[in-house]
C-alpha cells in the first residue's frame, strides 16, 4: 500500500427512516463518536431543524419557527464566520431540488434555478471549506457520498450507509477532515 493510499472506514447499519436525520441512532452515534458534543470546540449547523446537537453548535434554520441562533439562508449563515474559525460542521441539507422547493414554497420564498442547481450546493461547500480549521471535521448527510470533496480540501475518513428498507433511499453519511 502506497503512502498516498487512503484508508476509509465504511459501515452499513440498518435503521428505521426518520425525517430528523440526526435522530437515526447509527447517525447520532457517529456524530457523537466524532466529538460533536465536545465543549470548547466551535461547531456550526446551517440546517439545524430539530437536531439533538442544537445545544453544541451555532445553529441556523431558514424556517423562523425552528429554534435556532439565526434564521437566514444557509449560504448567508456560513458567510458570517471568519476564515479558519470553525472546528466542525454538521451539513444535513434538503437532499433534492424537490425538497428545497418544498421548504422554500412553504416559507413563501422564491424557488428558482439558483436554489435548485448543483452550484447552490457548491457555493456552500466552498464556504464550509473557507471557515473550517485544518484538521476540522465535516459530517455531511445525503443520498450520495459526494461530501465536501477533495477539490475543497477535504479527505474522507469514514462513510456510514444507513439502509431503511423497502423503497426508501439509504442515508449516506460522509465524515471528512479538512487537510
Amino acid at each position: 500500500m502506497s503512502e498516498d493510499t487512503l484508508k476509509i472506514k465504511i459501515s452499513r447499519i440498518w435503521a428505521m427512516p426518520n425525517h430528523e436525520t440526526f435522530k437515526i441512532l447509527p447517525i447520532k452515534n457517529l456524530i457523537e463518536k466524532w466529538g460533536f458534543t465536545s465543549s470548547g470546540l466551535r461547531f456550526v449547523d446551517p440546517f439545524v431543524r430539530n437536531s439533538p446537537f442544537k445545544g453544541y453548535c451555532i445553529s441556523n434554520d431558514i424556517d423562523p419557527e425552528i429554534e435556532a441562533d439565526s434564521h437566514v439562508d444557509a449560504l448567508e449563515f456560513l458567510k458570517t464566520f471568519e476564515s479558519g474559525t470553525v472546528d466542525g460542521v454538521l451539513f444535513d441539507p434538503p437532499y433534492s431540488p424537490r425538497q428545497v422547493a418544498e421548504v422554500y414554497k412553504r416559507l413563501e420564498l422564491s424557488v428558482n434555478m439558483q436554489t435548485t442547481q448543483s452550484r447552490f450546493w457548491g457555493d456552500m461547500k466552498k464556504e464550509v471549506s473557507r471557515i473550517m480549521v485544518y484538521g476540522g471535521t465535516c459530517i455531511t448527510c445525503g443520498w450520495n457520498s459526494g461530501g465536501m470533496g477533495k477539490s475543497n480540501g477535504f479527505e474522507i475518513s469514514e462513510i456510514l450507509m444507513v439502509p431503511h428498507g423497502g423503497w426508501h433511499n439509504d442515508t449516506i453519511v460522509v465524515v471528512e477532515n479538512k487537510i
